[in-house]
């Protein structure tokens, strides 16, 4: 069924209750955390610091979208992109525009004004909803994206070069514009991270949008009880999927602008939150909080939590301890997916399974997994090769791309995701890294997050990436970059003595202390790393030989 249907069913069953929270942390001088005004949404809603909408609310607000959209003659066969900060008004946008039959395209609000025209014109946008943070960047481009014949501006202080999203929207139909819609039309174009280039234009359909929330409902067993929190960005595939076990069975979500710990557990505390995706950082940085003093667990409600998890990138089993001894009643689970495969579940550890912490797990509900060679032929347990999944929800293509498509995609529904694994005797699944971030040093393969994993149990490392440089001898070096938690000190000495249960050959040979990059959905930008020092001439150069 179409991803939409869900929508409207919980309008009619649970239309009074509330669906979407937003909250706004404003700093303030004590231990307590006020929600500031957010003034994307309409001013006569706001009586205090937090906003809120109900199920009948969201799905009108979708319903005027799309019957404005339709009046703008945009339905299937077009593209609308959303470029939005995390707000109230994005879920009802995103609904609004495949309710119409558009195929929706959220875009990284991290893109710059080049980036965001790239994106606009591979997918063929035909309608842009932007809000105020990005006036300055669609400003810049505006006259150069031909086939964008509509801008509609989300919020206050409307530009000259944009039409108000508030002043038309507000005057359209709130009933369903009923537009049939079946599993297997396009739904929605969304990026990759863009870590090998330009990002690539990710193609699915409505039956991967459905699947993702089976897949989540089964995998974290959420209820209509059962409160959300979420805090990365919307625009990518992990918080968004994540949600919609919630949004499956009609249970209400936080949506929190903000990251530091206070917040997260403020917010689990005042909104009742259950269920808590994080990315590492995140509990890191939640367990140092506790740890210095700074969050004094006993004056908050979080009696209700039962479930911690994680993606986006390998999860050092030391952190999990860690956070089982402070909460040793949380659930855990740790998921593995792409934006090709509709984001996380392609892969997850299960509730059941946090012995095997370390693991991304065993193959998620409706999917299969296999490991292969470079001749995509099975390898056997114990050896690394590249993770291949199959099922409803991987991508149908990479939108205008048969090339790149074919890299990737079998004709018999294999996705290959660039990932080097291993499955272990009990067929558990372990990351070893990616393809591309493999380090060949002396005819050595080294597998960087092996190491980062090792790195991480030293207890004044806040983060740690290890790259490949270039090495006139060895062809290239292990080099960790290495961020040191706030208030500790370390030395290039005291880490090559750390690193001496290490063997020889997978020792960082150098040591560099500086901040490491993520993006927003968690991941080390190690493109970012290479380009600083100096080594993105030497992954061109592998590249060309592969």
């Amino acid at each position: 069924m179409p991803i939409t249907d869900i929508l409207e069913n919980n309008a009619k069953l649970y239309g009074d209750d509330v669906a979407l929270v937003e909250l706004n942390p404003q700093e303030i001088n004590s231990s307590h955390v006020t929600w500031r005004e957010f003034s994307l949404m309409e001013p006569s809603r706001h009586e205090s610091f937090r906003s809120e909408i109900t199920w009948s609310e969201f799905d009108k607000k979708a319903n005027r979208l799309a019957n404005l959209l339709l009046t703008r003659h945009i339905t299937k066969g077009n593209k609308v992109a959303i470029l939005l900060m995390n707000c109230l008004e994005w879920l009802p946008i995103y609904f609004g525009i495949l309710k119409s039959g558009a195929t929706v395209v959220p875009l990284n609000f991290r893109y710059t004004a080049e980036e965001i025209k790239y994106c606009l014109e591979l997918a063929d946008v035909d309608v842009l909803i932007f809000g105020p943070t990005f006036t300055g960047r669609i400003e810049a481009i505006c006259d150069r994206i031909p086939r964008v014949k509509t801008l509609l501006y989300v919020g206050e202080d409307c530009p000259s070069f944009a039409e108000s999203y508030s002043n038309f929207v507000s005057y359209c139909s709130s009933k369903s514009p009923a537009i049939p819609l079946s599993e297997n039309e396009d739904a929605a174009i969304y990026f990759s991270s863009g870590t090998t280039g330009f990002p690539k234009a990710i193609l699915h359909t409505h039956q991967s949008l459905s699947f993702s929330c089976k897949v989540e409902q089964n995998h974290h067993k959420q209820t209509k009880d059962d409160v959300f929190l979420c805090i990365p960005p919307l625009y990518h595939t992990g918080a968004k999927m994540h949600w919609f076990g919630s949004f499956l069975v009609g249970g209400k979500a936080v949506l929190l602008k903000g990251t530091k710990p206070e917040w997260i557990i403020q917010a689990v505390s005042e909104e009742k939150c259950t269920v808590v995706w994080l990315l590492v950082p995140w509990a890191q940085d939640i367990l140092d909080a506790i740890d210095r003093g700074d969050i004094k667990l006993e004056n908050y409600k979080l009696d209700q939590w039962r479930l911690m998890h994680i993606g986006a990138q390998p999860v050092p089993p030391s952190l999990i301890k860690r956070w089982k001894n402070i909460f040793p009643n949380h659930d855990y689970d740790t998921n593995y997916g792409l934006s090709e495969s509709i984001g996380p579940g392609a892969v997850h550890l299960g509730i059941e399974n946090v012995d095997h912490v370390g693991a991304i797990g065993v193959a998620g509900y409706g999917w299969k997994t296999q490991i292969v060679d470079e001749h995509r032929n099975p390898v056997p347990r114990g050896s690394v090769g590249e993770l291949a999944v199959k099922g409803p929800g991987v991508m149908k293509c990479y939108y205008k791309d048969e090339k790149a498509t074919a890299e990737v995609l079998s004709h018999d529904g294999w996705l290959y995701t660039g990932d080097m694994a291993e499955e272990s005797e009990d067929g558990f699944i372990y990351l070893v890294d990616r393809k591309k971030d493999v380090i060949i040093t002396g005819g050595e393969n080294l597998y960087p997050v092996q190491i980062e994993d090792f790195l991480r149990r030293h207890n004044a490392i806040k983060d740690v990436a290890v790259i490949g440089l270039p090495d006139a001898r060895l062809g290239e070096i292990a080099t960790a970059i290495i961020e040191v938690k706030e208030g500790m000190t370390l030395t290039e000495d005291a880490i090559q003595n750390f690193c001496g249960d290490l063997p020889r050959y997978q020792r960082p040979r150098k040591i560099i202390f500086a901040e490491v990059p993520r993006n927003p959905t968690g991941k080390i930008e190690k493109p970012k790393l290479r380009k600083i020092y100096g080594a993105d001439q030497l992954v061109a150069k592998q590249n060309e030989l592969q």
